[in-house]
């Protein structure tokens, strides 16, 4: 809501810096592109995994290549020629006490609050997710393309700051987590001595923290230089590092979303929030503090900024390996560390770019604002758009809790047109027409910040049989709520003149009554998703379960079950009203997304808890400061670019937009497909389909294929897409399920199984596939 209160704000500028900080000491034109690259690649990986072009067994070889030679390498290189004379060694000991502080209050805070039964394992784990940063892969780029034609000494202290985690804290971690694998033993078969070997052993074994003894003796042995028979050697793998850890990185995000749990909601807020925005602070104020130096103000600055935009990097992807060694919080530690990389990148560009510029003026910084505001208002506008127009073609606009996701559109969508729209009435002497748009901007932003608690309390209506609440007064109370505060403050604020920020139009009362509005909703959202922990957890348990699909098939096959079959549907199903088909797409309506609005509720919920924090900070602080100026730029990305996560959870519909393309993509490449005579098939499709042909196709048949009625009088034998995904996992044809699905589409393509109607590739999902004779 208020992404800006810069009329309070004018009076402060001059004393938040002084003159000598003007110039700036980051190269902000390179930052960009730099965020696009290592993005950009994330996304590429991503899109592999989740096209299984590279499935997770295969891309475990990618992240050994990447963790145990090309990570080494570069530390090895990085350590010869690391230039002790030019570091500022206050700086490593305030990132160290910045990290040593968070993570003692992440492990203290977790030895208190959790469940005695698996508290040490949360601890560990939850204290190094906290404070071991993503340097090398994602960080390193960042820095280089900020500093390094200004402070280009910045670079090297990615590789001294690392080990502080890996050699100091980490070890802590794991000997918390060695004690509770001790504790559930019960037993107690390990001695102390052997827990603590157990964790020197881990720690030792890592090869970040090898590489840097090895590297820092060899500086020393090698005069910083590597000799030149191995220096070529060096850079090759060190070089290949940069690029396959981005492409891993997305790789090793894909399902990691669906591993939400009942627990994990309020963890991963409490985590992400100590790690993006604790930890940077205190790095910060530790920066200053400790940094005592006879420098300029602007190096001073410089390297306080730089101990900031380290502390938002994001939590490495090896935390997730600790989870899985320790077999504790896996699903925690995973959907984590894909929520805080993507919400690091406008957290790091809004950071340096508000470090960049010139506090002198405050119309620059005004028009700033509200330049921002206007730009991602139009992006977020056509996502919405698109968002809208497939939620309506797909049908699910009908029942809950779609029906409320999309009225949270179309609040979005009046809130974009809104700010347009006051970005021209601003600039001139129109009062109707700024009430009016204040009006419709106002009443729709105070919408946006509603409709996710009533998401929340639906998916709470869809599995209590004792709670009845019409939608309609939810609907109605979803935009009532919002107009009666616009109107209050229509009615008892004051207009402030020469404003140019719609969130400032009517003065203090624009702060007060707004922001006591959001903490009574943020704490009814939170608590409504408190009490809807449990219940989410149970229907996405249920709705990720074979039943479910036949259960639902179940309910359009019985209307016919009077009727006796009096025939075997053999070929291609023809029938427009075939009963598979229409259980099909019944399950596409029928799919409540729970997962994505579970997200989305979350995500929203941190924004609402950022705006609030922007009302509060300004009513209790005459001086807020350069960091309040960030949270302002903050809200006003997620206030006015929700349509980005809209888009994002709901704009690519599976069925209706994702399949469609990749079939079209398909048949465009490879030209309408014939079947194709068995020795024109290629080897690896051949011989697959001739091994389960001979080998397994027997026993898959009794096991899975099962008679279904597709019509009034006929049957089919066929099986669910997921049921033979399960199978080729149980009898160990496939290791994961993304090689289960490379398997069944071989199968599928030799012409062993074919879908009922020949309308879908095979797929890990209840779709209905036939053995062919």
């Amino acid at each position: 809501m208020l992404f800006s209160h810069l009329r309070v704000f004018n009076d402060t500028l001059p004393y938040l810096l002084d003159s000598s900080a003007l110039s700036s000491s980051m190269s902000i034109d390179r930052l960009f592109p730099a965020l696009l690259e290592c993005f950009g690649i994330i996304l590429c990986g991503y899109i592999a995994g989740r096209a299984n072009i590279i499935t997770s067994t295969q891309a475990k070889g990618l992240g050994s290549f990447v963790s145990k030679f090309a990570l080494p390498a570069l530390l090895f290189k990085n350590m010869v020629l690391l230039d002790f004379g030019n570091v500022i060694w206050p700086f490593l000991w305030s990132i160290l006490i910045a990290k040593v502080c968070v993570f003692f209050l992440v492990c203290i805070l977790t030895l208190i609050v959790a469940s005695p039964v698996s508290r040490y394992s949360k601890a560990g784990l939850f204290s190094i997710f906290a404070t071991q940063s993503n340097d090398f892969a994602l960080g390193y780029p960042i820095v280089e393309a900020l500093y390094q034609s200004t402070y280009p000494e910045y670079l090297q202290y990615i590789y001294l700051v690392a080990p502080v985690s890996l050699m100091f804290l980490n070890p802590i971690g794991f000997a918390l987590c060695e004690i509770q694998k001790w504790k559930d033993q019960g037993n107690h078969q390990q001695s102390k001595v052997v827990i603590v070997g157990v964790v020197v052993l881990q720690v030792i074994k890592n090869p970040i923290v090898f590489m840097v003894v090895i590297g820092i003796i060899a500086h020393f042995v090698l005069h910083q230089t590597i000799p030149v028979f191995m220096a070529q050697f060096v850079d090759g793998l060190a070089n290949s590092f940069g690029g396959a850890a981005l492409f891993y990185l997305g790789l090793s995000m894909v399902g990691q979303l669906g591993k939400l749990t009942k627990s994990t909601v309020v963890t991963l807020i409490l985590l992400t929030t100590a790690k993006l925005l604790l930890m940077p602070l205190i790095c910060k104020d530790m920066v200053d503090l400790l940094d005592k130096r006879n420098t300029s103000a602007l190096n001073h600055s410089s390297l306080s900024d730089y101990a900031f935009l380290y502390g938002v990097f994001p939590t490495a992807p090896s935390v997730a390996i600790y989870a899985v060694y320790y077999n504790a919080e896996l699903e925690v530690v995973t959907a984590g560390m894909v929520i805080s990389t993507f919400l690091s990148a406008p957290i790091m560009y809004v950071s340096a770019w508000l470090l960049t510029i010139r506090w002198t003026d405050p119309q620059r910084l005004m028009n700033s604002l509200q330049n921002v505001s206007f730009n991602i208002s139009i992006v977020s506008l056509v996502a919405l758009v698109w968002t809208i127009a497939v939620m309506f073609l797909s049908k699910k606009f009908k029942r809950l809790p779609h029906l409320f996701t999309v009225n949270l559109f179309f609040a979005q969508v009046l809130t974009c047109i809104g700010m347009i729209l006051w970005n021209f009435v601003v600039k001139e002497n129109n009062f109707i027409g700024q009430v009016l748009t204040f009006t419709l901007l106002c009443t729709s932003l105070y919408s946006t910040f509603i409709w996710p608690g009533l998401i929340a309390l639906s998916l709470v209506l869809l599995k209590s049989e004792d709670l009845k609440v019409s939608p309609g007064m939810l609907v109605i109370a979803g935009w009532g709520i919002p107009a009666l505060i616009t109107a209050v403050l229509l009615i008892c604020g004051e207009k402030m003149f020469g404003v140019i920020d719609a969130a400032f139009f009517y003065g203090r009362a624009q702060v007060i009554i707004p922001g006591e509005v959001i903490f009574l909703f943020s704490a009814m959202k939170l608590q409504i998703m408190k009490y809807n922990l449990y219940t989410i957890w149970i229907f996405l348990q249920y709705t990720h379960q074979t039943e479910y699909s036949c259960n639902l098939s179940g309910l359009i096959i019985s209307l016919f079950v009077s009727l006796p079959p009096s025939g075997q549907c053999e070929s291609r199903c023809e029938s427009t009203d075939c009963l598979l088909v229409q259980v099909e797409e019944l399950q596409q309506v029928a799919d409540r997304q729970v997962a994505r609005h579970v997200l989305m509720c979350l995500l929203l919920t941190v924004s609402l808890l950022a705006n609030l924090s922007s009302c509060v900070w300004l009513l209790f602080n005459h001086n807020p400061g350069r960091l309040y100026l960030e949270l302002l730029f903050f809200c006003a990305v997620v206030n006015y670019g929700q349509g980005l996560l809209s888009f994002a959870l709901f704009g690519l519909d599976k069925h209706l937009i994702l399949l469609p393309f990749k079939k079209r993509l398909y048949s465009l490449w490879y030209g309408k497909q014939e079947e194709q005579p068995q020795s024109d098939l290629p080897e690896e499709i051949r011989m697959t389909c001739t091994q389960f042909t001979k080998y397994h196709k027997q026993q898959c048949f009794h096991d899975i294929v099962k008679k279904r009625r597709c019509g009034k009088k006929t049957m089919v034998d066929c099986f669910l897409g997921c049921e033979l995904v399960e199978w080729l996992l149980q009898v160990g044809l496939a290791q994961d399920r993304g090689e289960a699905v490379l398997y069944g589409t071989r199968l599928q393509e030799g012409g062993v199984l074919q879908h009922i109607k020949q309308e879908y590739s095979f797929q890990d999902s209840p779709l209905y596939y036939r053995f062919m004779a």
